[in-house]
């Protein structure tokens, strides 16, 4: 018989759009029950939300500490906490979890500062607990193939790549007081970035996901378009890799038109590939000196990395929560099978990402140098 992982959840409540996604896309594969939650800042209606998933009420707790206490106490606890909390809580509650001896996983970014993110980094390879950040759009199956390709040397050489993740959201200034918008240009709540850190990383982790590399210097330029922004709110980078590629990302929040944005172009010897977060089923691969071919998701000449990220046939629509879903099937298989080497993006990922924010700040305070990571 299947085992079924114990699933806890901190955050995400009423209303939590990704609160929400987390809860779709662990229940997708059948791999994981939602046992236990400290669900809202607020104990009553932490409770509440709590009983209408049908968490039992001995398990729906009013905050994480207690949580925390009762679960390592229980006799059958959780396997798994994913941690949906906003940007200042995740180091203190990932911390204490870890050393509780839960595997985890953090919602991005992993931590405010890299001192604490190396912390993590440092703590779950002691612990010897699965760990990873929620960097959900690299379980996209057509993300994964064009990762294999590159893998595989169908492009060759890669010599540029261009991420893109620039949306309209916050490009009202009527939103000024929206408590969902001001918060992100807080940084006591979201730290030295916004949304560079808030939906720039996405995009950013995507490339370094594809090619294999990691990032070596950043040379960055912040703009806040709308007045009394204390963090940028668009956001321009040129990007070096460890293997010699250059890249370059824009990132936005005032993008009026832009529904989500998130792009990816690769540019190699060989070929080129291209791929929409909007248009997921399909990766545009341009073989040098020929005629540009449409891959499908599903179809049976696909990687076996893309293949086992699908769940239905070709043809048919297949979007965000599947590739959040992923992650959470990678994870499950690393957990029921130490051994397995599924690619769900671990906690040093999220510290890169994190080195990255704060490299892209300093580099844009002193009018765009190159900092290395």
């Amino acid at each position: 018989m299947k085992r079924v992982l114990k699933w806890g959840l901190i955050g995400g409540g009423k209303g939590s759009q990704i609160g929400e996604a987390h809860r779709v896309a662990a229940r997708l594969d059948g791999d994981y029950q939602l046992t236990a939650g400290a669900l809202d800042i607020d104990p009553q209606r932490a409770k509440e939300f709590a009983d209408e998933l049908g968490i039992p009420s001995d398990r729906a707790y009013p905050n994480w500490q207690e949580m925390l206490v009762k679960e390592s106490a229980h006799s059958d606890p959780i396997d798994l906490v994913t941690i949906a909390t906003p940007n200042a809580t995740h180091y203190e509650i990932a911390k204490a979890f870890l050393e509780a001896g839960f595997h985890v996983l953090c919602e991005k970014p992993l931590t405010l500062t890299v001192a604490e993110a190396k912390d993590l980094v440092a703590l779950a390879k002691r612990a010897g607990k699965t760990n990873a950040v929620n960097f959900g759009y690299s379980g996209y199956p057509m993300v994964r193939q064009a990762r294999a390709m590159i893998d595989q040397g169908e492009l060759g050489k890669v010599r540029v790549i261009v991420a893109e993740f620039a949306h309209g959201s916050h490009a009202d200034a009527a939103d000024a007081d929206n408590p969902r918008v001001r918060w992100r240009y807080d940084p006591v709540q979201a730290g030295v970035s916004s949304v560079l850190a808030d939906a720039g990383v996405h995009a950013l982790h995507m490339a370094g996901f594809v090619l294999g590399q990691s990032l070596y210097e950043i040379s960055a330029h912040f703009d806040s378009c709308l007045a009394g922004r204390k963090l940028e709110d668009n956001a321009l980078l040129s990007l070096r890799y460890s293997e010699g590629t250059i890249g370059h990302l824009w990132t936005s929040a005032v993008a009026v038109g832009q529904c989500h944005g998130l792009n990816l172009r690769i540019f190699g010897e060989k070929g080129g590939l291209r791929w929409s977060q909007e248009f997921p089923n399909q990766l545009y691969w341009t073989p040098l000196g020929e005629t540009t071919r449409i891959l499908e998701r599903g179809a049976d000449y696909l990687s076996p990395e893309a293949q086992i990220a699908s769940r239905i046939t070709v043809g048919h629509a297949e979007g965000m929560l599947g590739a959040f879903g992923n992650l959470y099937s990678d994870l499950y298989r690393k957990i029921v099978d130490p051994v397995a080497k599924p690619l769900y993006p671990t906690f040093d990922e999220g510290l890169e990402m994190v080195k990255a924010v704060h490299a892209a700040v300093d580099s844009s305070k002193e009018g765009g140098v190159w900092k290395r990571l």
